[in-house]
């Protein structure tokens, strides 16, 4: 079988689709990962065959350009929110008409989705599996005839708010059903000679990496498997080889709030110093940037530019971090109670969920202070009640099939869904 997987060109996104990229391979099958150039050398690095198309998105420089002031992809977008007297037509269509303009066809650029799609058309894939924003990967299948399904890093909050705003489009007036989302990629389908429909904007099916009690239930069939992480190279260094002698906290805020946001919104020197006095080990993993805004290092504070943390997790006893993707799913699958500071896309519902289940607390960070911080993570690490929490969601990690077990039922589906070649 051939394999065509794909992301826009986001280090952390493509992170999360190598574990089954590599299980595909070593169970014979061909696989080739197609993004923008930018992520070649992410692809190559994990050992993996990368097909680079198109030119690189313009996602940051054209935020830079649009304001000179740091700004979230989604600082308006609540996506926990579920209140239907909150979530109207008019929120809606207004997300959907900021979003779909200044991210979703800016990390699906035309220069992309035509190369992807003269690739695939040309290779001939059986399957696509292509990460939540990557909607190339959809169109590209459909000019293929392959089978293609989404490959979720986090609760499918993109399908529960699609839901909701196509309820409401059927609601509008005739001539008030705008739909900026499936206007742009029916565009982009009637270019490529191809058919627009919803298929393409959910997929037909979706491989769900989120523990069964933070799965949303959207209706959509899925393929449950059980997060793997992978942080890029990794070397394990000699400190942590060596067990620590009190509780360790680990504090990221990842790269994706750097890389989109233009900076993180908390700063690492309030973090620090509101712990400084607890019997606690401190790893922060810091940019050398921040580590020189740092005016003091306090003793119980180790300062890392990176650890992986896959090797990091089984030491902590939690982790504060920015919500995340691959660092809460991380500490999920290690048992790691968190402490979460929420801010863009989906970390807030993250964030919610855990606190739910008594496997973390959160702060918001507009009302992040160092006393509310403190007394958190002191309940995070005196509390049994959260590492009690936080092993069950571990329990639920393990439980579902790992990438090399849902292999023979991806065969299954693309046999089932893989279509005649269409005429370009």
């Amino acid at each position: 079988m051939r394999v065509l997987m794909t992301s826009f060109a986001h280090n952390t996104h493509f992170f999360s689709m190598v574990p089954l990229a590599w299980a595909l391979r070593t169970a014979g099958h061909e696989v080739r990962i197609a993004s923008q150039p930018a992520l070649t050398d992410a692809i190559t690095h994990a050992g993996l065959t990368a097909v680079p198309v198109g030119e690189d998105h313009v996602i940051h420089q054209t935020r830079e350009q649009a304001t000179s002031e740091k700004q979230a992809d989604h600082p308006e977008i609540n996506f926990s929110e579920t209140r239907p007297e909150v979530l109207t037509w008019d929120y809606m269509l207004g997300m959907y008409t900021m979003m779909t303009p200044m991210f979703y066809s800016l990390a699906n650029n035309d220069s992309m989705v035509d190369k992807l799609v003269a690739f695939a058309r040309s290779w001939q894939p059986d399957l696509v599996i292509w990460e939540p924003f990557t909607w190339a990967g959809s169109l590209a299948a459909r000019a293929s005839g392959a089978a293609h399904a989404r490959l979720l890093w986090g609760p499918d909050v993109l399908t529960r708010t699609r839901n909701r705003f196509l309820e409401l489009h059927e609601q509008q007036p005739e001539p008030h059903r705008d739909d900026p989302l499936g206007e742009w990629l029916g565009w982009t389908c009637e270019r490529l000679g191809i058919t627009f429909d919803e298929e393409l904007v959910s997929g037909q099916w979706t491989i769900d990496q989120t523990p069964a009690s933070t799965r949303l239930p959207v209706g959509q069939p899925i393929v449950p498997m059980g997060y793997v992480p992978y942080n890029g190279p990794a070397v394990v260094p000699e400190w942590l080889r060596v067990k620590p002698s009190r509780p360790r906290v680990c504090i990221t805020l990842g790269v994706s709030a750097r890389e989109s946001l233009g900076g993180d919104s908390v700063s690492f020197t309030d973090l620090v110093t509101a712990m400084a006095d607890l019997d606690i080990e401190i790893i922060a993993t810091m940019s050398a940037a921040q580590q020189a805004e740092l005016t003091e290092v306090p003793e119980n504070l180790k300062l890392v530019e990176f650890v992986p943390l896959h090797a990091l997790m089984p030491t902590c006893s939690a982790i504060i971090h920015h919500g995340g993707a691959g660092t809460a799913a991380t500490a999920m699958l290690y048992g790691v109670p968190q402490l979460l500071l929420p801010e863009m896309f989906d970390a807030v519902l993250k964030a919610q969920q855990l606190e739910g289940i008594n496997a973390g607390l959160y702060v918001r960070p507009a009302e992040l202070t160092a006393e509310a911080l403190r007394d958190k993570l002191i309940r995070l690490l005196t509390d049994p009640a959260f590492t009690e929490g936080a092993a069950r969601l571990r329990g639920e990690v393990l439980a579902d099939p790992k990438p090399n077990e849902i292999v023979p039922e991806l065969e299954r589906l693309a046999a089932q869904h893989r279509a005649p070649v269409p005429s370009a």
